[in-house]
């Protein structure tokens, strides 16, 4: 039976149990040891819970997992657990960050952490500007998302923790560019593709990957194939989330149709509509980053990526780079990777370049 894009496989399902497991109990564990010194602190720990609990496809975890069975890992391990909960708790970070600079005001179909607190300062009538202290406090729990993360990892070997690190600092670099660009606006394809490398597309599939095999000490033996493999994927899937930004069905993708086109996101998506634009449809995508753009002003952009043949490119383009990171398996096999994990990074391309939420 085959499955719809929409439909997650086994070596994702598979990894969504234990992990999730993993940040329950230690989310728990914080807010009772942190609510019995003050109760006030009860609040943004839960939300926390509530955030990183609330949804996610924890694809990070699956990459992680996989990389780490293929060269050896014990399936399972408390090792791979602990860092799989990391990853999720990492991308909690990002996302609640994200979420501020961006100005979002709904995530995965809820109102994002720091219009959350701001409504409680308005509720409250306390001193001081709402969004101010909702800003400030999401920031806080986006910290502590981050610490949590990097006491699991402490223990972890050398390698592993380094590849975690150099994680960490290539989705900083990737998010100040993503934020320079949207500010800048009209950003070029070259920039554009960039931007998407760093901000999303390591850090989410090729670091995972490679923190995984760095669990037992393999890094080095198959850190270049790995590449091979998690880049090109990591592309086609920061792809496939622009276009799901741009044209994305917003009771799937939790955020409103279009989002991406008032936040001004500087998507090579957008660089090939301006590069194919004429005149006419130029003038149209000027209103790219406007946050008062209507529904209607939406739609007609949504046209114009459309006729300049962008969409079809960028499609293209994902279907190319999920192939070539299919066919760098092969390299893998030849390493002595374990046929299980092969095959379960085969399926997990599939769903990462051809999804719908």
């Amino acid at each position: 039976m085959s499955r719809t894009s929409s439909t997650p496989p086994a070596a994702l399902t598979a990894v969504v149990g234990p992990v999730e497991s993993r940040l329950r109990s230690l989310l728990d564990t914080e807010i009772a040891e942190w609510t019995a010194i003050d109760a006030d602190l009860e609040l943004p720990l839960q939300s926390l819970r509530d955030f990183v609990l609330g949804g996610g496809k924890r694809l990070r975890p699956a990459f992680c997992n996989w990389a780490f069975i293929g060269a050896g890992g014990e399936p399972w391990a408390g090792t791979v657990i602990d860092t799989g909960a990391a990853l999720e708790l990492l991308h909690a970070f990002a996302l609640i960050h994200d979420d501020i600079m961006d100005g979002s005001e709904t995530r995965r179909g809820a109102r994002t952490v720091h219009t959350q607190f701001s409504d409680t300062h308005v509720v409250g009538d306390w001193n001081g500007e709402s969004r101010r202290f909702g800003e400030g406090v999401a920031i806080l729990i986006g910290d502590l998302a981050e610490v949590f993360a990097d006491r699991l990892m402490i223990t972890t070997p050398p390698a592993a923790f380094g590849a975690w690190s150099q994680l960490k600092i290539e989705v900083n670099i990737g998010q100040y560019l993503d934020v320079l660009g949207a500010a800048r606006g009209g950003t070029d394809l070259e920039t554009s593709r960039r931007i998407a490398h760093y901000k999303s597309g390591k850090y989410t599939i090729e670091r995972p990957l490679h923190v995984g095999v760095a669990l037992v000490d393999r890094l080095e033996e198959f850190r270049e194939q790995l590449s091979a493999y998690g880049a090109p994927l990591g592309e086609a899937f920061q792809l496939r989330d622009d276009i799901l930004g741009a044209f994305g069905d917003e009771d799937r993708t939790g955020k409103p149709v279009g989002d991406d086109l008032r936040e001004g996101k500087p998507t090579p998506l957008l660089a090939v509509a301006r590069a194919n634009a004429t005149v006419e449809q130029g003038k149209l995508l000027e209103r790219v980053g406007d946050l008062a753009l209507t529904e209607e002003e939406i739609r007609a952009l949504q046209h114009v990526v459309i006729d300049t043949g962008a969409r079809d490119q960028i499609e293209h383009t994902i279907s190319e780079l999920t192939a070539t990171s299919i066919d760098a398996l092969d390299g893998l096999a030849g390493l002595g990777f374990e046929p299980v994990a092969i095959e379960a990074l085969a399926d997990l391309a599939r769903y990462v370049s051809d999804r719908d939420l």
